[in-house]
């Protein structure tokens, strides 16, 4: 299928006035291909460290792997330092400013999840092995071989040109996969310290094999869980039944009102402010190589359903749902138990589109269910933290700089994709820096991120290491 190219729709405005380093091809070539066995040996002596943040007793090795990254910046000639959190430490590192011209903050992490279960590896976890073309480790990609990319492609600059074209800086967390309890309040306490144009962040996954991609939009999340109490104990479903309200039945009513036949969630104003597809992204979308048939096949469901009127990339990326992840009540033993279970509880979320607003979408919520209550049910909802939906502009000088960048790095030009996921932390940077964020993704969609036999494509570590030299000259371009 046609892929739609990202220079048709972006003028970004370039400086006319002011002299931009420019780094020779071929010099940049030469040096990328003089130091391809160094770049992979450094990525293995990384993915040694096994920096499971989530495990107390792997702390000592998160601590390792920080002081890696930190000496690895340093033999780079930049400033860097190790920062002490109430938890695992913060690594900040910048090159000289270079005025005129924007900054970059470079953002990723270097914990990894744990590694079970051990026995579905083929090779040990960290012991980092390359098999078919490919470096198999915890942490292959995500995040520290994407990371690494952007920290090469400032060596390649600073030895092969001498200096960078711009300043660029870098904020990296040894907490992410443990939803990141210590780099929010850093952010909102060292806005001058982290100020910069534009945020870059390769923690996401190309479209498929050979088709890069700039994700300019996520979904943000509302997460909930609703706890119903009836009678103060369980009952003779025999004796009571039909007379005593049965907290599980509401449970289940409350649940299924929140969406209609259609897909349409059910919440009055749910989608007040919820920001529209344009003509333009439909038809970017459209033009994307997804084959639907292959996506039904691969899920092992027999067919698709949601929101009518749009697509399955529109619904997954662009449009708001509602999925329940846990049901409780009532007996979950073998055989039977006639009861009329005293309390029955759900936990379930809403993927949210910008605008709209985390609380506003709890106070509704909170207004629906209670409408619906009958009498002899008492409800509690537990609000969990929330996070809004980000979108970049297609329009942003940002985004046309990484497109030309990962068209000379990867040798195609890249799709525009948004993703259905949430990535609270891209929200803050936009919100307390007032930046626009670049997700770069250089991983696969079958890199087992979270899983047994992570891996991460060689060629692609070497291409996103290309694209990322060539977008610190892109950016360097442009007129602030």
């Amino acid at each position: 299928m046609p892929q739609a190219s990202p220079l048709m729709f972006i003028q970004p405005q370039l400086s006319d006035t002011q002299e931009v380093p420019i780094l020779p091809m071929s010099s940049l070539n030469e040096y990328l291909e003089n130091n391809r066995d160094r770049f992979e040996s450094d990525l293995s002596d990384w993915l040694r460290i096994p920096s499971v943040s989530a495990d107390s007793s792997f702390s000592s090795n998160v601590k390792q792997a920080a002081h890696w990254l930190q000496s690895h910046l340093e033999d780079m000639g930049m400033t860097a330092e190790l920062i002490e959190t109430a938890g695992h430490p913060l690594i900040y590192a910048e090159s000289p400013p270079v005025p005129g011209k924007p900054v970059v903050l470079v953002y990723g992490h270097y914990d990894v999840q744990p590694p079970d279960p051990l026995e579905e590896w083929t090779t040990p976890p960290f012991e980092p092995t390359i098999r078919d073309g490919n470096i198999y480790a915890r942490g292959a990609t995500d995040d520290k071989g994407q990371l690494l990319t952007h920290v090469k492609s400032a060596r390649a600059w600073i030895e092969s040109a001498g200096e960078l074209p711009l300043q660029v800086k870098y904020l990296i967390e040894g907490e992410e996969e443990v939803g990141s309890p210590n780099l929010e309040n850093y952010l909102s306490t060292h806005q001058h310290k982290l100020a910069c144009d534009c945020v870059v962040v390769s923690d996401t996954s190309q479209f498929a094999r050979g088709v890069p991609a700039i994700t300019f939009g996520l979904r943000g999340i509302a997460y909930y869980e609703l706890r119903l109490s009836g009678p103060k104990q369980d009952l003779h479903s025999g004796i009571f039944g039909g007379g005593v309200t049965n907290p599980a039945n509401i449970l289940a009513r409350l649940l299924a009102a929140l969406i209609d036949e259609n897909g349409r969630i059910q919440i009055p104003g749910f989608y007040d402010d919820v920001i529209p597809l344009t003509d333009r992204e439909r038809e970017q979308f459209q033009a994307l190589p997804f084959n639907e048939a292959q996506f039904i096949s691969n899920l092992g469901v027999n067919g698709l359903s949601g929101e009518s009127s749009y697509s399955t990339l529109e619904r997954r990326w662009a449009r708001p749902s509602c999925d329940v992840h846990g049901l409780w009540s009532g007996y979950q033993g073998e055989g039977t138990k006639t009861i009329l279970p005293a309390q029955a509880g759900a936990k379930f979320s809403f993927r949210l589109v910008p605008d709209q607003d985390p609380a506003s979408i709890g106070a509704g919520l909170r207004e629906f269910f209670e409408s619906r209550l009958p009498p002899g049910i008492e409800m509690e909802l537990i609000d969990f933290n929330g996070t809004s939906g980000i979108l970049v502009s297609l329009e942003s000088p940002y985004i046309g700089a990484a497109a030309r960048a990962i068209e000379q790095g990867f040798g195609c030009p890249p799709v525009f994709i948004r993703e259905g996921g949430s990535i609270p932390i891209v929200s803050t940077f936009m919100r307390e820096l007032g930046a626009d964020v670049l997700l770069l993704g250089w991983g696969l969609n079958d890199d087992n991120a979270h899983s047994p036999n992570e891996k991460f494509s060689l060629a692609d570590f070497h291409r996103g290491i290309r694209a990322s030299a060539y977008l610190w000259q892109e950016l360097a371009r442009i007129e602030l």
